[in-house]
């Protein structure tokens, strides 16, 4: 009993394990995966509350209210709806027992600790989520400059001499094909499977 009080004053009982792949099964997050929609898991951190899912579709945790309680509470945060961005990994020093990678998911802050002798592999997690990070801000400027360009061709258009009967058909072709483009660059820009990223850092 004493042992747990002075782990849990040190924090030392949510001093996270990356667990090897064949036993995701055996963890709660496993069962919430959407492997109907070929949803994989890459990387998966737990600890005595808490179990972090790295999957190629979304991250998941698995929030434990407590050590002690078996009530959980399951948040998802797919990458098409929510920006990583903030990614940082902090090594361990002399005698310090974990590592930390910290990131933000949206406005959610997450600061996971991880035992010391588990770096390597961290790293790559680290570097999985920093390109994840990189290429949804770049995603982000394009779609942007797309939408901006094409308020800019309205706005021109809407300013022209352009002839009163002819206005409204050009307007109208100019909107479908304003639609239409987008959609495409939306498609092209808006990643929302990251596996490739994953594979290329984690199972390489």
């Amino acid at each position: 009993m004493f042992k747990k009080i002075a782990s849990d004053a040190l924090g030392l009982s949510d001093i996270g394990t990356i667990i090897h792949t064949k036993d995701y099964d055996k963890t709660d997050a496993d069962d919430y995966i959407m492997h109907e929609d070929d949803e994989k898991i890459y990387f998966l951190i737990k600890t005595k509350m808490d179990e972090y899912c790295f999957t190629n579709l979304a991250i998941v945790h698995v929030d434990g209210e407590s050590a002690i309680s078996s009530k959980r509470t399951l948040k998802r945060y797919p990458y098409s709806q929510y920006i990583i961005s903030d990614v940082f990994l902090e090594t361990a020093g002399k005698i310090d027992l974990d590592v930390e990678i910290k990131f933000k998911v949206g406005k959610e802050q997450f600061d996971i600790d991880v035992k010391k002798d588990q770096i390597e592999q961290l790293k790559d997690l680290y570097k999985s989520l920093l390109r994840i990070s990189e290429i949804t801000h770049e995603n982000k400027i394009y779609i942007d400059m797309a939408s901006q360009s094409l308020d800019k061709a309205v706005s021109i258009l809407q300013n022209s001499r352009t002839d009163d009967n002819k206005l409204a058909d050009t307007y109208r072709d100019l909107t479908d094909f304003g639609f239409t483009w987008l959609t495409s660059v939306r498609e092209q820009y808006h990643t929302k499977d990251f596996g490739e990223i994953y594979e290329k850092y984690i199972n390489n």
